[in-house]
């Protein structure tokens, strides 16, 4: 690549990687003369790259938004890292998934032959549960209206319909200063505090119809957590504010630990013997934690606690009579 060209890709990188650059600062990263910077930037300029001159005792660039798109250059790693981005839009739970193959298609098209056969090394299939699998995608003006409202601070009004049931016209729109957007398994959700309930929800995206206008601005209340996704681990977990399992047990499978770690998401395997392995795994009830060690199909030792032995009988007299 010509000299000029290179410097032109490394000072449009530079000003893409934070707001202000004293001229003097880009002359020395670049290794250059204070006078090449400013003719540089003329060259960027002409490209459509809206750089602005800022004075002062140090006097630099900075690169703003245009009214159009100019043409986007990107280091290997983030050409990369947006190919496989665009690849991960099967499971973002959003209706952006055509678009995001036409992207990635057009993004290919610009690549050097280098990075375009790497892109094609790089095939991402992305793979959800079934049972996770949203029953609709979340709307992406739903979620721009969202997150603008996130962003601003602004009350969000909503119908809302619960599962199972359709929205009721007839009922008062929900009233939340909306706190996070989190997508978890596929699925959006909204994080937010119910001024009506006085209290933390999460509410399903796809079941969230905005009104408009949006309510007044607020100051950002703090999560009981430390962070947005314990809360929402907890939550779904079934255990308040903590993101650990409220259930937690021990026991002995005769199973392989390669086997059983195969099918463990989040449990800890320890091999005993080649044939043997104990396992501490967690669930939201005693009952479904039993539930879900019988999936291995082989014989279990329960270690602790109490509550999984007593768990493990209740399902033995249910299997019994389902059985009869």
């Amino acid at each position: 690549m010509p000299r000029t060209s290179a410097r032109l890709l490394s000072l449009l990188s530079l000003l893409q990687a934070r707001r202000d650059w004293p001229g003097g600062l880009l002359a020395e990263r670049l290794e250059v003369s204070p006078r090449t910077v400013r003719r540089d930037i003329d060259r960027l300029r002409e490209l459509g790259y809206p750089i602005q001159t800022f004075k002062g005792p140090d006097g630099g660039y900075r690169l703003d938004a245009g009214t159009k798109m100019p043409p986007l250059m990107f280091d290997d790693d983030q050409a990369v890292a947006i190919a496989v981005a665009l690849q991960l839009t099967a499971v973002s739970g959003t209706d952006i998934q055509e678009a995001a193959a036409r992207a990635l298609a057009t993004v290919r098209q610009v690549m050097p032959s280098r990075l375009r056969h790497l892109i094609d090394l790089l095939q991402v299939t992305a793979v959800e549960a079934p049972r996770m699998r949203p029953a609709s995608p979340a709307d992406t003006t739903v979620l721009a209206a969202i997150g603008t409202a996130v962003h601003a601070r602004e009350v969000l009004r909503f119908d809302y319909a619960p599962a199972g049931t359709e929205p009721d016209a007839q009922a008062p729109p929900r009233r939340v200063e909306p706190h996070h957007l989190v997508n978890w398994y596929g699925r959006w959700y909204l994080v937010a505090w119910d001024l009506d309930r006085d209290d933390w929800r999460i509410y399903r995206v796809d079941r969230i119809n905005p009104r408009i206008p949006t309510g007044p601005r607020f100051t950002p209340r703090q999560l009981p957590t430390a962070d947005v996704a314990t809360f929402v681990a907890g939550r779904f977990r079934g255990n308040g504010n903590s993101s650990a399992w409220p259930c937690v047990g021990e026991v002995i499978l005769d199973l392989p630990a390669t086997v059983v770690a195969t099918y463990t998401r989040d449990g800890i395997v320890e091999e005993i013997s080649p044939d043997r392995c104990k396992l501490v795994q967690g669930s939201w009830s005693w009952t479904a934690l039993a539930a879900s060690l019988g999936r291995f199909d082989t014989d279990v030792e329960v270690i602790r606690p109490r509550e999984l032995k007593d768990a493990f009988a209740r399902l033995a007299r249910r299997y019994a009579g389902a059985a009869a």
